[in-house]
């Protein structure tokens, strides 16, 4: 008991050290009569038949109000939910009966009780797909198409990579690493990008490069404690899974942004992106069975591990249409960077004891060009899927 007031003593000191001086609030005498600087994120529209949702966030230090709505340079009577002044971090709704024109792009303006001003544009308006309606499944069987078809018809490749010798597994794992090279940093982009978009006060780009070290050192060290019981925590099956783990993090992230992005009318689904995306997986899908090719895994193994990375993209579509927060969605995407990460380190620490550090070590001119064109690959695939 005297152990646990000891070091409970001090926290409970800065607690009331913390508490006395937001009381007394000693730096009152500075700010003078001045208002606090305004700060208000527009983090989500949805469109529905004749109506505008808003998803507001509030970032001021003090709290504020929603004075005005204005779309299209006319002002709007709204609804707020939940009313009343926004304190800091707090959300609200905002509804408003428009008659939105499907196609076209709308403007909103909102006004605070001090006269600041914030804006949001809708690019193309588009009704939010419900994902218990037809284009509901609709959106869920084009993330299948992006997600788990081209994953499945990467890892079609199998069945010759285990036919070829050494010399051709060793640039096949090369080229995996190149792949997943790409991907990595390819994750983190897009994470930063989505953190760029989301309210400042939550310092989410920080957030993104410490959940991303988080998740690479955790799965790290999971996978070490899980190896100690089975001598061997590299196993190629385990290999095979972290890969496909970390491509399906990676793909629920990017269904979170194209969902979102569909949502708000910022992305046209057309079969030339469909295309597209089947063309950058289909090499992930590759770089899966990469680790499996000295073993004879069943077809249930094999279908799991397309599962596990094709299907978080139609969840991500789903959740993504409905509940998109960009804050959420660079988190998510930081979390694939890190298993990413964790299965980048992996598979090069396969390739340096299999081929570098063996009897009969294969030459690094192949091990670089397998690399090279991992990184090609995806680079050139990428330049289509541009959302």
């Amino acid at each position: 008991m005297r152990q646990i007031l000891r070091i409970a003593g001090p926290f409970l000191m800065i607690v009331l050290v913390a508490i006395g001086f937001v009381q007394l609030d000693p730096l009152a005498v500075l700010r003078g009569n001045a208002p606090p600087v305004e700060k208000l994120t527009i983090e989500l529209a949805q469109i529905n038949q004749g109506e505008l949702k808003l998803r507001l966030r509030a970032e001021s230090s003090e709290a504020m109000s929603v004075a005005q709505v204005q779309v299209d340079g006319a002002y709007w009577k709204f609804e707020q939910t939940p009313p009343g002044p926004l304190s800091r971090l707090r959300t609200a709704w905002i509804t408003m009966n428009y008659p939105w024109v499907q196609g076209e792009s709308h403007h909103i303006t909102v006004l605070t009780n001090t006269g600041a001003t914030f804006d949001y544009a809708i690019d193309v308006a588009m009704s939010t797909p419900d994902p218990a309606s037809s284009l509901g499944w609709f959106l869920g069987l084009i993330g299948l198409f992006v997600g788990m078809v081209p994953v499945t018809l990467g890892m079609l490749f199998f069945p010759a990579l285990r036919a070829a010798g050494p010399g051709i597994m060793a640039f096949v794992l090369a080229l995996t690493m190149g792949l997943l090279a790409y991907l990595f940093v390819d994750t983190l982009s897009e994470a930063q990008d989505l953190a760029e978009k989301s309210a400042e006060t939550l310092s989410i780009r920080k957030v993104v490069w410490l959940v991303a070290l988080v998740t690479a050192v955790g799965l790290f060290m999971i996978g070490r404690r899980l190896g100690a019981g089975s001598g061997n925590g590299r196993g190629p099956a385990m290999l095979a899974c972290a890969i496909a783990l970390g491509i399906g993090l990676h793909n629920f992230g990017e269904g979170l942004a194209i969902g979102g992005a569909f949502a708000s009318g910022a992305v046209t689904l057309g079969s030339f992106l469909v295309i597209g995306f089947t063309l950058h997986n289909i090499t992930e899908g590759i770089g899966i069975v990469a680790p499996l090719t000295d073993q004879r895994p069943d077809l249930l193994m094999l279908c799991g591990l397309s599962a596990l990375a094709g299907l978080p993209a139609v969840l991500g579509l789903w959740v993504g249409v409905q509940a998109f927060s960009t804050h959420w969605a660079a988190i998510a995407l930081a979390v694939g960077a890190g298993a990413i990460l964790q299965v980048l380190i992996e598979v090069g620490l396969l390739i340096q004891r299999r081929y570098l550090d063996s009897a009969a070590p294969q030459p690094l001119s192949s091990l670089l060009a397998g690399g090279v064109l991992g990184l090609v690959l995806m680079y050139s695939t990428s330049l289509i899927v541009t959302v």
